[in-house]
């Protein structure tokens, strides 16, 4: 294998990754035909198949999922030396490859497009994962630099660093009975019917959290993985749930949606930004980790001054997400 090159691996690494030859194409900026004559001189240098391919699907063989991760590890390497290099340059411009979870995105854009303007030169990759297990799976895999979510992983050494408090509380239709209490009793949850998000999400953990520290259950007549159609479940009355304020901007301004004052309520947790303690961190990601530590907690009081009052009637300060 003396004579691979970068792009092979970096091809190989993306089909790899999407189990697609026209998938890897579209996100290499390649035609499926390069993509595929790529994967064929790099077979012919290892000397054996690295997927299985039938008309359908596409596969790893054995060979492939050794050689994919080595491979990951040479092109991580690289980027290393990629980030070593630009630091004697200055931030004029590079890549910044940020993750945030699906609850982040109603101000995560808005936090890049405010860094962007102080660094237009800097191009802005931004994934969204549904959870907090994709995070993880993307950090793993070097495919991103930074994370911005909730609970950080501690499967291995990362650097969480807090940024800014992120208050979850109960929503329901603007006509449930609940709208017309003062102060809602933990006790009168047990009557309702909750739509939940799925195990794994960080907006599921604080709700199982509440639950458990209040010695109460719920009763779930819905599961989803989507906070939109949570918000759109709710306001058509099928049922409360437990969300995070972040996500309720444009439903309580224009009273589409309620938040009524709850026992113990709201949980409140911290938004993190991540990174693996292993690798130096582009000047792109450094100076984005550093504008959210410096910035994210006015940001998200500004552009949510609902949160000012979250810490109505709660009974404990800030949690840690575990």
């Amino acid at each position: 294998m003396k004579n691979v090159t970068l792009r092979q691996l970096r091809v190989f690494a993306s089909v790899g990754k999407h189990l697609s030859f026209v998938r890897a194409a579209e996100e290499l900026a390649l035609s499926p035909p390069a993509v595929s004559m790529q994967i064929k001189d790099l077979e012919q240098q290892v000397g054996l198949p690295l997927f299985d391919r039938n008309s359908r699907t596409v596969s790893l063989t054995t060979v492939g999922e050794y050689v994919l991760a080595h491979a990951r590890r040479v092109l991580a390497v690289m980027r290393d030396a990629e980030d070593l290099v630009a630091n004697f340059k200055g931030l004029k411009g590079g890549a910044l490859d940020v993750a945030m979870v699906s609850t982040a995105k109603y101000f995560v854009p808005r936090l890049l497009t405010q860094f962007r303007r102080d660094h237009p030169g800097v191009e802005i990759h931004l994934h969204v994962a549904n959870n907090r297990a994709q995070i993880v799976e993307l950090m793993r895999q070097g495919e991103v630099e930074l994370a911005i979510m909730g609970r950080p992983p501690h499967e291995w050494a990362t650097r969480a660093e807090p940024f800014a408090l992120h208050p979850h509380v109960l929503v329901t239709a603007i006509d449930h009975p609940f709208t017309q209490m003062e102060r809602v009793p933990v006790e009168a949850l047990l009557r309702e019917g909750f739509i939940m998000r799925e195990q794994g999400s960080g907006t599921r953990a604080a709700l199982d959290e509440y639950l458990s520290a209040h010695h109460v259950s719920a009763k779930t007549v819905m599961q989803m993985s989507s906070n939109e159609a949570i918000k759109q479940a709710v306001m058509a009355g099928m049922g409360v749930s437990l969300l995070s304020l972040h996500t309720l901007g444009l439903e309580l301004d224009h009273g589409l949606i309620a938040s009524p004052e709850v026992e113990g309520l709201p949980v409140m947790r911290r938004w993190h930004v991540v990174h693996t303690l292993a690798k130096t961190l582009s000047p792109a990601a450094e100076a984005f980790r550093y504008f959210v530590l410096e910035e994210g907690e006015a940001f998200l009081a500004k552009h949510f001054p609902s949160m000012q009052s979250a810490g109505r009637g709660t009974h404990a300060g800030t949690t840690e997400d575990q």
